[in-house]
């Protein structure tokens, strides 16, 4: 990206008065630019009940609320006492409509992000893969892919697509968990849904999965650093291909706590990663066999 220069002198040093809403040149004093905006604040707060009374725009929008967080709410409780009784009944019907949606579309939307924001909560989703996850939803809804199908499912089918495309692990069967639904018609529907919404999800990597569960088997920084690296030379000579990345993760992590003297079985490993014992000892093998890593774990 280029950097402004002063016509006159060519110098990059710049100062704004906000004051006039004027750049001007440092070096020379030729003023580069007038009329700016400022998109600070023009008011003072020392306490958060004073900023929310100040500010004149809300919250920023959102796909998690059928109606993108645009909705308007019809008078305070304690402001209804102030109006005549005739009045009173008057807005306490206009309330009462306004919280009803008109179309079968805005109803299942609403619904739907509702069991969302549950389940996101409970399985610790992160917010941007929760926007994406409502976006998918409302998309299949507008399209009529929900149709014939549970809500549930295919709002775990968008939930697995968001955590997918921003590479946040989270497998399918705690998805199925959270929703109590057969893994197999969950994928079976985010298949469905990436068919028809055109997503392109790319593949898993071993990488993503080392981390967490790292975190639950409690495992040393030391250890972590070291399935990091036999992660990355096992993708160098391409030992991956074709391997399930949590099985790969599993097996790095069960061998960098045998070389870093931090025991851990495969059972507890397995639990944790939520593949078979067998699963760790094959890629246990190859891992060892073909990044030479036996000398290490004798040496220990």
């Amino acid at each position: 990206m280029n950097k402004m220069k002063c016509p006159s002198c060519g110098s990059e040093e710049f100062t704004v008065d906000r004051r006039v809403g004027e750049t001007i040149c440092k070096k020379c004093g030729n003023v580069i630019d007038e009329d700016v905006i400022d998109y600070g604040q023009e008011w003072r707060e020392f306490s958060s009940d004073q900023g929310q009374s100040r500010r004149r725009t809300g919250n920023p929008l959102t796909f998690t609320k059928h109606d993108k967080g645009m909705s308007t709410r019809i008078g305070k409780p304690g402001d209804l006492y102030k109006v005549s009784s005739s009045e009173r009944k008057r807005f306490y019907r206009l309330k009462k409509w306004q919280a009803r949606i008109s179309t079968a579309i805005e109803r299942n939307v609403k619904y739907a992000l509702a069991e969302l924001r549950r389940v996101g909560s409970f399985l610790n989703i992160p917010h941007i893969a929760m926007e994406e996850a409502a976006r998918i939803y409302r998309s299949a809804a507008e399209k009529g892919l929900v149709r014939g199908r549970s809500m549930e499912s295919v709002v775990a089918g968008a939930l697995y697509a968001a955590c997918r495309r921003h590479r946040f692990p989270r497998t399918l069967d705690e998805i199925s968990e959270a929703f109590t639904l057969d893994k197999k018609e969950i994928g079976k529907t985010y298949r469905f849904i990436c068919r028809e919404l055109g997503i392109r999800i790319l593949p898993t990597f071993p990488l993503d999965y080392i981390y967490r569960f790292a975190s639950e088997l409690k495992l040393s920084p030391k250890t972590i650093s070291k399935a990091v690296e036999i992660i990355n030379k096992a993708q160098g000579k391409e030992i991956t291909s074709g391997k399930g990345p949590m099985g790969v993760a599993a097996a790095a992590l069960y061998v960098a706590t045998l070389i870093c003297n931090e025991k851990k079985t495969q059972r507890e490993v397995a639990d944790v990663a939520g593949v078979t014992e067998v699963t760790i000892r094959n890629r246990y093998k190859e891992l060892i066999d073909r990044l030479n890593l036996g000398d290490e774990i004798q040496t220990i």
